[in-house]
């Protein structure tokens, strides 16, 4: 990585489990603003804003869908401070931090996991970018409304056209390497808001404050008793769609000069920021019903009624630079850590980036991100998924370890090293991540099968996450693996 922001490797360290990518940061220097407007770009993108519109499909009125948001973040808020501590800390990035609770090979593990998540997601991210773009194609260049009628796989010629444009100007920012990213997000989040103000601002100034309603429920309308377990499954609904970079944001928080400073920017980047951007979504929203006759909650699609060019043009590309943002802090930094993780000298921090953008076309997202329902189902199983390492990992680090991690440990292949444990794995991490995995898992999947509503599904994330954290705890009370005297 062409970048100053590059990892010290000390002389012991082996080459199996660092590159300048993975090893510990020679200088930490963001500060709140680029904390900050890091959750801008992961907050302010058209999955966010249709995850949000999804909500008012609950039944929920709208005062009830901003608190569950706003509750949601507050969740969100708290966790990712509690992840970013050690990687703040030690200056190291998420797969890394977990050798010093899985095992210096055993990290590949979760590494793993969560980098298979972020393909699926980077493939969805690209393809709501890559509808943005296409609405501009057929506006300005009437001529290839052609390519959009047939389709293959699920996506027409100029689908796929949108897509690879998409595709490879998500890659050319990443190439450029960690600055660049700092540099473009910097800009970014900042710039999609006041596009998302002057779309409110025209909606309203449209339909008239006056015609304008905030109960925005499209579905049946719920008394108080009945509202409180779907806003409880609404807010655990934001826990998962923001729990993979919760998850990992140790890749950023890595980069933060001081704890103080991460924690700034968290506040400023989700309760916030969050609830401004909820706030402007839902009025967005409510305006479109008096303007256009019904209710749209997908932005792209509002910019596309407007039907003036300029407006297009405009929103258009901004919810394609939105996108970008989101995709590149989600789903391209994450895997490009994780899989360097697994192969350190033959899979650089960009090849690792590489291949999930490669597998992200080959899951044809297009095919299943089409629809509230389906929208809950992958957060869900996504959720289950990723609830167990976040669990395992605070467990760990907080609780076991109290805090103390011996950073050098975790670059040594050596027998007698403090997270070589047997054979480089921590039995006791994979027998927590299963005990509490599968739980999670079948709690969304047995009511989908069934034909069930049942409302378990919906806390898949809490579900793994609390299982895993109680289960690592008992597991090394009962057969401690990981020494907890500071060295």
């Amino acid at each position: 990585m062409t970048d100053v922001q590059t990892g010290l490797i000390k002389p012991g360290y082996d080459p199996r489990l660092a590159n300048e990518d993975l090893a510990p940061l020679k200088k930490q220097t963001w500060s709140s603003y680029n904390i900050f407007a890091f959750w801008m770009s992961d907050v302010h993108s058209v999955g966010g804003y249709v995850t949000a519109g999804s909500l008012f499909a609950l039944g929920l009125a709208s005062w009830q869908v901003l608190l569950a948001l706003l509750v949601g973040i507050v969740i969100v808020q708290v966790f990712c401070n509690l992840v970013a501590k050690p990687s703040q800390v030690t200056g190291v990035p998420y797969p890394v931090i977990n050798r010093a609770i899985f095992g210096v090979l055993g990290a590949n593990i979760p590494a793993i996991v969560r980098g298979a998540i972020a393909i699926a997601w980077y493939g969805v991210q690209t393809y709501l970018a890559s509808q943005s773009l296409l609405i501009i194609f057929l506006k300005f260049w009437p001529s290839t409304a052609a390519l959009n009628e047939s389709t293959f796989l699920g996506l027409s010629p100029l689908g796929y056209i949108c897509y690879a444009i998409l595709w490879v100007a998500q890659a050319a920012v990443f190439w450029k390497g960690m600055e660049a990213i700092r540099r473009f997000i910097d800009w970014a989040g900042p710039a999609v808001y006041v596009v998302m103000v002057v779309l409110a601002v025209y909606l309203v100034g449209e339909a008239g404050w006056e015609n304008i309603s905030l109960d925005l429920s499209a579905g049946e309308s719920l008394g108080f008793a009945e509202s409180i377990p779907v806003m409880l499954g609404a807010i655990a609904l934001v826990v998962s769609y923001f729990s993979g970079p919760m998850l990992n944001f140790g890749d950023f928080s890595r980069y933060g000069r001081s704890f103080d400073a991460v924690k700034r920017g968290n506040l400023l980047g989700l309760p916030v920021n969050f609830l401004f951007f909820s706030i402007l979504t839902v009025i967005t929203a409510s305006a479109t019903v008096p303007v256009f006759g019904e209710l749209i909650t997908d932005p792209i699609h509002t910019v596309e009624r407007i039907d003036t060019p300029f407006a297009i043009l405009l929103g258009g590309l901004t919810f394609v630079i939105a996108t970008i943002g989101i995709n590149i802090v989600a789903n391209f930094i994450s895997p490009a850590f994780d899989f360097s993780n697994v192969s350190p000298q033959k899979i650089s921090w960009r090849m690792g980036g590489m291949i999930a953008a490669v597998g992200s076309v080959l899951l044809t997202p297009w095919n299943w991100y089409s629809n509230p329902d389906a929208i809950h189902y992958t957060l869900g199983v996504l959720g289950a998924l990723i609830g167990p390492l976040f669990g395992i990992l605070i467990a760990g680090y907080y609780v076991i370890s109290r805090q103390y991690v011996d950073v050098d440990a975790m670059f040594t292949m050596s027998p007698t090293g403090r997270y070589y444990f047997s054979g480089g794995y921590n039995p006791n991490a994979i027998y927590a991540m299963l005990a509490s995995g599968i739980p999670a898992i079948l709690s969304v999947i047995v009511p989908k099968l069934i034909g069930s509503g049942l409302w378990i599904a919906d806390y898949s994330w809490f579900i793994g996450c609390g299982l895993g954290f109680v289960a690592f705890i008992a597991f090394e009370r009962r057969s401690p693996r990981i020494l907890v005297d500071a060295g």
